[in-house]
């Protein structure tokens, strides 16, 4: 088991790999897996049954609602809001308080090494490709393509990312990241190591 700030809140359903960090007056729920060496912020809730693979980092006050699935290597910036609802009401057309029983859940599945930034929502149903990253403040509506980089309301793709996070330039026929110099190939919208 991981490290467990005395003011978190963890259900003891919850499944913490081993060297995870959960900080200050953070809620885990029942029946979440988070993998080894992630790192949960203060005030960072993590909804019933949501899964984070190794190495995931959700920063203080973010907000990830059930169902939502995290790869290995996901960074989650700070207040980011992972929603789950795509019709939400607090009632149902009588007037009644809605129940669990009430609303079908959907998430948001985030791939591996891919990044959210500050303050973006995303919209449930969507997924964030490999390695994609989300510019803080987007909102984040429709698909995201491995590698995008994306920004805006509603975001859209505005360049490619290397796993290095840094944006992408053009040479030719191909994209080389200014950090580590791999090589990317685009075909028809999709970007690929070469």
């Amino acid at each position: 088991m991981g490290t467990i700030a005395d003011s978190a809140d963890v259900d003891a359903g919850a499944s913490i790999g081993a060297g995870t960090k959960v900080w200050h007056l953070a809620q885990v729920r029942e029946a979440a897996r988070l993998g080894e060496n992630c790192v949960v912020g203060r005030g960072a809730y993590i909804g019933p049954g949501v899964v984070l693979g190794d190495n995931c980092k959700v920063q203080n006050y973010a907000l990830v609602y059930e169902p939502a699935v995290l790869g290995a290597g996901v960074f989650i910036g700070p207040a980011v809001v992972l929603t789950n609802d795509v019709f939400p009401r607090a009632v149902t057309p009588e007037g009644i308080l809605k129940t669990e029983e009430d609303w079908e859940k959907v998430g948001v599945t985030i791939l591996e090494g891919a990044a959210v930034g500050a303050r973006a929502v995303c919209i449930a149903p969507v997924t964030i490709g490999a390695w994609a990253m989300v510019a803080a403040g987007a909102v984040v509506t429709k698909d995201v393509p491995d590698f995008a980089l994306v920004a805006g309301v509603p975001a859209r793709r505005i360049g490619w990312v290397g796993k290095a996070g840094q944006p992408l330039v053009s040479e030719g026929s191909q994209w080389l990241c200014p950090e580590t110099r791999d090589a990317y190939i685009e075909r028809a919208g999709v970007l690929r190591p070469a």
